[in-house]
């Protein structure tokens, strides 16, 4: 994986004269690139690249050039395609010639051969530009199911892009200003974002499945949406799609575990990092390799930890499981609460916004760990959005709830804000119009019954919405660590297919994912493919609830802090007295009052680090 960046313009003048601000762009990416960095400007264009090596370490480095027909195509690019071998013989047999075997010269020898349509051909998670000189013109993608980030801001003649928001900040162009709009969203749909949302004023994010097409001389920006989830009628009983599931998720994993550096999984002992690393350590096993895993936990937590509707039970016996299940050596990561303060700051440059409090914090620290051991890493996101995981998808008081059914806390939310804040806008009709906007343009066929159409509606706005806060949080956290995170749940295949597939089949003996724990009966021990479902691990020391209190009282003490311009003091008071459950969290399942309150750490150091400049 990489960083990428660039400006294009009208006036070649003014793009030579902005080298200052591409080398702070570059500088932004360091972490997501640590490995090379290039940068080509010529004429009316600057792209700019940080690489992570992994594949074809030496003949991988961008930008990448090419003359093909008339044409100059410059690349720059993050991401993996994972059906490279079949696109690098289809464009062979068009005459192509390769230097290397980097999925990166393919991805330039496919645009230079089918143009735009060529997004229709790869299966990987990407985020891409290609520069045609003597056209004038700039193409960016974003894979479908928006894994890779890609932002960008147009100025008067200009458009400017990056891997992350701190890189298109890093341009002067685009100062750090948030208006009524932007801070709504943080503050009452935050960590989420609003699809194609920067937050910042003017700062877009290409939406996945969408590419665009800037032309210099008219400074013109075509959007177009390439892939969407559509709904149509399942043709499949229910053995047939048991069947295509497992064979589209053997698949992806086995796709996925192509690399020239170390690879590992994530194994938490739950059902969707337990499959993937059984796989993998079987084809690991096959080659005479040996695969390792990695779980992270808490100082205490066995002390501490009580069972919740939605964390059951601890991870630990499970892990024990599969570790005598496989063949793998496993690395077991245990965090004290004094790693996890510091590091809800440096989550929040690596998110650019505040984000799930320490849900991210233990991320990055996590993944700190692991980079030692490997390059490149396999994770379980998506597997709940996609096959129903969620206690909203079976629960049926929060499945027909109106409104985003893990964030129901919008009056609790507008609770901790100053009058006029948000500049007269209605906190409840602000997310309900997010909330509609995304009801209206879901795929539904006419014909289904109340509860497929609403199964329909909940896959969309976990696609949507929830899943792209998760994979953001999975992209900044590891990427920020020099650790590429791959996620085969996410393979578009398997979302085209599930996402017409009747709730009956996801539901299969009333047990969350049920349809995918029957397509891979004989892949793990019963008893972790029938565990019930516990989200990603978080710590229950008392202590962590004592530290972030501590750091907040320090925030409440300082007149200059900036939350305290719109946030009301004596509501953050109200939530330190409060004590550690909160019946309501914050956002998703994890967030009760310890992570609120390190939300409001992250929302202060987000606005005092960045200098928010609100408008």
């Amino acid at each position: 994986m990489c960083g990428i960046a660039g400006q294009i313009g009208r006036n070649p003048r003014a793009i030579q004269g902005n080298y200052a601000a591409y080398c702070a762009m570059q500088r932004t990416m360091a972490r997501r690139g640590p490995d090379q960095r290039g940068m080509y400007i010529s004429g009316r264009a600057a792209l700019i690249h940080a690489r992570l090596a992994v594949v074809d370490l030496e003949n991988g480095c961008q930008p990448m050039q090419l003359d093909w027909q008339g044409e100059s195509y410059t690349l720059v690019y993050n991401g993996e395609l994972y059906n490279t071998p079949e696109l690098r013989a289809a464009l062979e047999n068009r005459g192509h010639r390769f230097i290397g075997h980097s999925d990166t010269e393919v991805l330039l020898h496919a645009y230079a051969e089918w143009g735009a349509s060529c997004v229709d051909r790869f299966n990987g998670i990407f985020a891409f530009a290609v520069w045609e000189a003597h056209g004038g013109k700039l193409f960016l993608a974003r894979d479908r199911c928006g894994v890779k980030p890609l932002f960008y801001a147009k100025t008067r003649d200009s458009l400017i892009f990056g891997s992350e928001i701190k890189t298109v900040l890093a341009h002067p162009a685009v100062p750090p200003r948030v208006d009524a709009n932007g801070l709504a969203e943080v503050l009452l749909l935050g960590p989420g974002r609003i699809p194609g949302s920067g937050v910042f004023q003017n700062v877009h994010e290409l939406l996945p499945g969408q590419y665009g097409i800037y032309e210099a001389d008219s400074g013109h920006l075509l959007l177009h949406r390439y892939w969407q989830l559509v709904d149509h009628e399942h043709p499949d009983d229910f053995t047939a799609t048991a069947h295509k599931v497992r064979d589209l998720l053997m698949d992806a994993i086995q796709r996925q575990l192509v690399s020239d550096v170390p690879v590992a999984t994530f194994l938490s002992g739950g059902l969707d990092s337990s499959l993937i690393s059984a796989v993998a350590d079987a084809q690991f096993t096959a080659q005479g390799k040996t695969l390792h895993t990695f779980s992270v936990g808490y100082k205490d937590n066995k002390r501490y930890f009580h069972e919740t509707k939605f964390q059951p039970g601890p991870d630990a016996p499970f892990i024990r499981m599969m570790n005598d299940f496989l063949h793998a050596e496993h690395h077991w990561i245990t965090l004290d609460t004094p790693e996890l303060v510091p590091a809800l700051y440096a989550a929040v440059e690596a998110r650019d916004l505040p984000g799930m409090a320490d849900v991210d914090a233990s991320l990055l620290a996590f993944c700190r760990y692991i980079k030692p051991h490997a390059t490149v890493a396999l994770s379980g996101e998506c597997a709940d959005e996609i096959f129903g995981g969620y206690p909203w998808y079976r629960d049926p008081t929060i499945r027909e709830k109106y409104g985003f059914p893990w964030a129901q806390s919008t009056a609790y939310r507008a609770s901790f804000l100053k009058p006029g804040v948000l500049d007269g806008i209605d906190p409840e009709g602000f997310v309900d119009a997010q909330y509609q906007k995304t009801l209206a343009e879901t795929s539904v066929r006419p014909g289904l019954s109340p509860l497929e159409q609403r199964m329909r509606q909940m896959m969309s706005l976990n696609f949507h919405w929830f899943m792209q806060t998760l994979l953001d949080r999975k992209d900044r956290m590891s990427m920020y660590s020099g650790l590429e995170v791959r996620v085969p749940f996410c393979d578009y295949r398997i979302a085209e297919y599930l996402y017409s597939v009747p709730w009956e089949f996801k539901d299969y003996q009333g047990k969350e994912k049920g349809l995918l724990r029957e397509a891979m009966t004989g892949v793990l021990p019963p008893e972790v493919l029938w565990r019930k479902k516990s989200p990603y691990p978080k710590t229950w020391n008392p202590g962590y609830l004592a530290a972030v209190s501590a750091e907040l009282t320090k925030v409440l003490e300082d007149p200059a802090a900036p939350l305290l311009r719109i946030i009301r003091a004596e509501a953050l008071e109200k939530l330190l007295a409060s004590g550690a459950d909160n019946p309501v969290p914050w956002y998703g399942q994890l967030m009760t009052t310890p992570q609120t309150i390190a939300w409001f750490l992250q929302l202060n150091y987000w606005l005092q680090t960045y200098q928010v400049e609100l408008v």
